[in-house]
């Protein structure tokens, strides 16, 4: 067993913490931290008051593909990339501010978040293994999540072109008419 050190543990402890506090999974702290899974376990229940989540996460780049999660990941791999090359941040920290300023313009646009920060995550892992990229939209010029060597000389981006059932489903909850507000 080798030496661990105590201020190392410490670091590890507050990040942990601090992605707990996010809604990290637990796949996503024991990657991300080299406390053990006995450890995580605590340190969530202690920070959440709850067990985490079971299950996998979903290993599919098609769900950052869909109309309103594609939009989404764009903006908050906008904002990543922006943190990366201004900041100077390593990864994890990129990825958490990233996602604190997707959340605060979610929030002030009272828009639905969609993205969580363990898909955020997943989603800088997909860029990274080059299973993801971005394209240019034709139409506004946007940055664009896309699949990897999906062909993007006539992109157009699901703002530009927007699918006509795109927002649908919100307006049967709210009880409005199938036709808006005519």
């Amino acid at each position: 067993m080798r030496n661990k050190s105590v201020l190392q543990e410490a670091q590890d402890i507050q990040r942990a913490v601090e992605l707990i506090q996010l809604g990290a999974r637990m796949q996503m702290l024991e990657a991300e931290t080299s406390l053990s899974r006995e450890r995580l376990l605590k340190l969530y229940k202690e920070v959440k008051g709850v067990s985490p989540p079971k299950g996998m996460l979903p290993f599919s780049t098609d769900w950052f593909m869909s109309w309103q999660p594609n939009i989404h990941a764009s903006l908050f791999l906008a904002l990543y990339q922006f943190i990366r090359k201004n900041a100077g941040l390593a990864d994890l920290e990129a990825i958490t501010q990233a996602f604190k300023l997707y959340n605060e313009h979610v929030q002030s646009f009272e828009m639905e978040q969609v993205l969580s920060l363990t898909r955020a995550w997943t989603l800088i892992r997909f860029i990274d293994a080059r299973l993801l990229q971005t394209a240019r939209c034709t139409s506004c010029g946007g940055e664009f999540v896309v699949h990897a060597f999906d062909p993007t000389r006539d992109y157009v981006c699901g703002l530009c072109h927007v699918p006509s059932r795109a927002g649908k489903t919100r307006k049967v909850m709210e009880g409005l008419p199938e036709g808006g507000l005519s």
